[in-house]
């Protein structure tokens, strides 16, 4: 019997010892909402988990809260996410391979845009220019002369 209240003793010393040993980290509301936000709800697909009011996106909000509770940091949080669904997870993609050209495509299509724009308007203005300016007329002189004659006549 005594050695039964000494395994027990001992039990409860090991587990009051281990739970002192994984003491949880002090957990920042605001922190935990941020990861929220950049993880996509597996629910409601357009959402982020920090504002979809899913139960699975209340799960994840817990396992975020939970996993810095023992002290990961946000990235290693994000990680075990997109280790577990993909990078489809992220509402944003990263910033780098093929998802690269997500990022850099609206940019180059402004800049394409922009320049075809301005390409355009030159031409335009070139067009106005071009009806706007008389064009150079070579008068014969044998017409010059008799312009210069009936005008002589009209004035005698």
């Amino acid at each position: 019997m005594t050695r039964l209240i000494v395994v027990a003793a001992w039990l409860v010393i090991a587990s009051a010892q281990t739970s002192v040993g994984q003491q949880a980290v002090p957990i920042n509301d605001r922190e935990a909402y941020e990861i929220a936000l950049q993880l996509r709800c597996v629910v409601c697909q357009n959402l982020s988990v920090a504002d979809s009011p899913s139960e699975m996106a209340q799960q994840m909000r817990a396992i975020v809260r939970e996993r810095l509770a023992m002290g990961e940091r946000p990235e290693q949080v994000i990680q075990y996410f997109v280790d577990r669904y993909g990078e489809w997870i992220l509402l944003a993609p990263r910033r780098r391979g093929f998802t690269l050209l997500v990022w850099l495509f609206p940019i180059v299509a402004v800049a394409v845009g922009l320049a075809v724009t301005g390409l355009v308007v030159a031409r335009w203005r070139r067009r106005a220019e071009a009806q706007r300016r008389p064009a150079d007329l070579t008068i014969d002189p044998a017409i010059r002369e008799r312009i210069r004659r009936e005008l002589e006549a009209e004035d005698g």
